[in-house]
């Protein structure tokens, strides 16, 4: 993969603190812009818990240079785009794709929904909002979401165990002068970065965010509180739902994006489940049909990360899916992956960076969250790191991570006490240390 501008990002800082990148790939013909802030969920006291989400819901409803819902989103599609917005843990992020030559509406709406909403419709938001966290919650408002259920024991007392959304009873509890105050005190230039992505000029969005966004006040970033170590287990937990299968979770712990053993984990997240050739869905899927779909997953915060196995069965089957899940992970650990089947890895990862040159949001979304948290790093520079990574590297991560006291793990289905007891029996009897 050949280095250049476009890979290494054209990077500015406004005299506020305001944060530009701007990652050029001239070949395309759609562009991808986005504003990411640096607050989520885990910078919310948990009487508060769901102002992020509650904010970034009531941007759209109007701004002032954009009165309204209908008024944004007409001037957003006349440039090319879509205007949408997610909320996580650790971040915000408000993005559209666009045409190029509808960059300067783009940012011009962006910036003013940070810079000037009119936060209003707060009623009609929150009936929408409580909606939304029904999907998460059972008849009687138990929690039944597995990641939920794993984050609030991995992190339990700290931001990052609360809910994206917040609970029913925070998010009616939030009231105008406090969900002003969250924006107030978040969307400030220390918190904020514009990525353009696609065939756009680097001094075109500069000279159109300069004026804009230069105009956040300074503001602060949010305290970083790490997260209390990782519980000591194994920690199991089961809910009772009533559905015809089980949705589960298995989590470890993983190192954050920063730490030399990140990407080791890459490989060994790729190594588990990189297509159905991989040795999880071969293993849970093509060979024993054990399970419609299982997946590994990596999600990292700036401070610590999960390792998780997640997937849905039937109750008679949550047994044995376990077990070959942790049959699959101990061979990382207890045997030396073949060089074949590293090469193969690297490789696979070296294209899929590749491919996030043709794709506008893969880009805004690489730069973004670098940017926003420190972990500035090229495309290349990744390949390179993770192509370092030897079976030697492997088999001590995995040894550190697919250890017994480290899991913890999540049944949510019929027959809660049988599905705890289904996974005590395989994590006894698990070839895990």
């Amino acid at each position: 993969m050949a280095e250049g501008p476009f890979l290494l990002g054209q990077r500015a800082r406004l005299p506020n603190g305001a944060r530009i990148v701007v990652a050029r790939t001239p070949g395309l013909h759609s562009a991808m812009l986005a504003l990411y802030v640096r607050v989520g969920s885990r910078h919310e006291r948990p009487e508060a818990n769901g102002a992020s989400h509650f904010v970034e819901h009531l941007l759209f409803r109007g701004s002032r240079g954009y009165p309204d819902s209908r008024a944004m989103n007409e001037a957003v599609e006349a440039a090319g785009g879509s205007m949408n917005a997610m909320t996580a843990r650790d971040h915000t992020c408000l993005y559209t794709s666009l045409h190029p030559a509808g960059l300067e509406t783009g940012i011009d709406v962006l910036a003013d929904l940070a810079r000037h909403p009119l936060m209003r419709d707060i009623e009609v938001e929150r009936r929408v909002i409580l909606e939304e966290i029904l999907d998460e919650v059972d008849s009687r408002g138990r929690d039944v979401d597995p990641d939920n259920l794993v984050k609030r024991i991995a992190f339990a007392g700290h931001g990052l165990g609360q809910k994206i959304a917040g609970t029913r009873g925070s998010v009616r509890a939030l009231s105008d002068p406090a969900l002003r105050a969250h924006h107030a005190r978040h969307y400030t230039a220390a918190s904020v970065v514009l990525v353009a992505a696609g065939p756009v000029s680097y001094e075109e969005v500069v000279e159109l965010a300069t004026p804009r966004l230069g105009a956040l006040p300074r503001g602060l970033p949010p305290p970083v509180d790490p997260p209390s170590t990782w519980p000591e287990g194994p920690t199991i937990r089961s809910v009772e739902h009533d559905d015809a299968q089980v949705e589960f979770a298995l989590a470890f712990p993983a190192v954050p994006e920063r730490h030399r053993d990140h990407a080791v984990a890459l490989v060994v997240r790729r190594l588990l489940d990189d297509g159905l050739s991989s040795r999880l869905p071969f293993e849970v899927i093509e060979r024993h049909g054990l399970a419609y779909s299982v997946h590994a997953g990596l999600e990292t915060f700036e401070d610590g990360g999960l390792f998780s196995f997640e997937g849905a069965c039937t109750a008679v089957r949550l047994e044995p899916v376990a077990d070959a899940i942790f049959r699959v992970a101990a061979g990382l650990w207890d045997g030396v992956v073949p060089e074949e089947e590293l090469a193969r890895v690297k490789e696979r990862h070296r294209m899929s960076l590749t491919f996030a040159l043709d794709n506008p949001s893969e880009l805004v979304g690489w730069f973004g969250t670098g940017e926003l948290f420190g972990n500035e790093e090229t495309l290349e520079e990744r390949c390179r790191r993770v192509e370092r990574v030897t079976a030697a590297d492997v088999r001590r991560v995995a040894r550190t991570m697919f250890r017994r006291r480290n899991l913890l793990a999540v049944a949510v289905g019929p027959g809660a006490p049988a599905l705890r007891r289904a996974l005590a029996r395989a994590v006894d009897r698990s070839p895990l240390a």
